[in-house]
């Protein structure tokens, strides 16, 4: 069946694919944007932290798509963790974007070391939710400790919760704690570019993977395409990442072929178990703390 949105369980519809835009310098998310709304992304994951949601806002305002039609998500840094600095957060990051309403709006780590910041910031989340200033509201990076914690202390459930899952990566106790509570798992690096620029050495690479590779010559696609289709077919909202436009376009040409469930067992049994981002406990104030600046 194809599944081109999901319905968050708030009942609001978010489109599948998202184009992300991490690590994509400024001067170049603006066309990796409007490529993407060109070529029928309605979904964009940004982030206060990337530094490019001015450029973001802007290629969709320009794109001639109606706002209403354009899913924008971003995430508040761990700098602007607590109640009122992320009330604040919300405003720049609005603010860069040109829009009074976001779509969906998640914290960006879980800050274990400091962890009242966090329930505080996602409080004044909810908060937000509460006065129509965001759609939906959500965490990424989150651990299923880190779910529990949360959740004992806060009232909304996220809808959201964005974590790197790819088949070299496929954190089951995450995504089983996120089906536990009702929260879509949302995969970055779905297609695992992260394993290609590890530096590790032997690091394998998903794109040379020849069980990728022999599933997507079976379909006539590329190995990104059979790795976003596995994701989407489990259920996963997915991000992949591209500023070339027939790379943003073959990333969105995955609704037209099933994965049979031999396939799809396959891929799973590539988990590595080996994390490519940071480890969440890892992630401190004192480490990854930035300014972000004001809109």
């Amino acid at each position: 069946m194809t599944v081109t949105t999901f319905t968050l369980n708030n009942g609001v519809e978010m489109p599948a694919i998202g184009l992300g835009v991490f690590q994509t310098p400024p001067r170049e998310t603006a066309a990796a944007v409007r490529a993407a709304l060109e070529t029928g992304y309605r979904h964009v994951d940004t982030a206060a932290a990337y530094g490019n949601e001015r450029e973001v806002g802007q290629a969709i305002a320009d794109s001639g798509v109606d706002r209403s039609r354009v899913f924008i998500e971003t995430k508040v840094w761990i700098s602007d963790y607590g109640y009122e600095q992320t009330l604040h957060a919300f405003d720049k990051s609005a603010g860069k974007l040109g829009v009074d309403v976001i779509d969906l709006l998640i914290l960006h780590q879980a800050l274990p070391s400091a962890f009242d910041r966090t329930i505080a910031a996602y409080q004044a989340l909810e908060k937000l939710l509460a006065d129509g200033k965001v759609r939906a509201i959500g965490v990424s990076n989150f651990m299923p400790d880190h779910l529990d914690r949360l959740l004992e202390a806060t009232e909304v459930v996220p809808a959201v919760n964005q974590v790197e899952i790819h088949p070299y990566f496929t954190q089951p106790a995450v995504q089983a704690a996120d089906a536990k509570y009702g929260i879509l798992s949302q995969a970055w690096s779905p297609i695992g570019g992260i394993t290609s620029y590890r530096g590790k050495e032997g690091a394998r690479s998903t794109f040379d993977d020849p069980i990728l590779a022999a599933i997507a010559a079976e379909h006539g696609k590329t190995p990104a395409q059979v790795m976003l289709r596995w994701g989407l077919q489990q259920g996963r909202s997915v991000i992949p990442k591209s500023t070339k436009p027939a790379r943003i376009a073959e990333n969105f040409d995955v609704f037209d072929f099933d994965l049979t469930p031999g396939q799809l067992d396959a891929i799973d049994d590539l988990d590595t178990g080996v994390r490519g981002g940071p480890e969440p406990e890892d992630v401190t104030i004192e480490a990854f703390g930035r300014d972000i600046p004001e809109a």
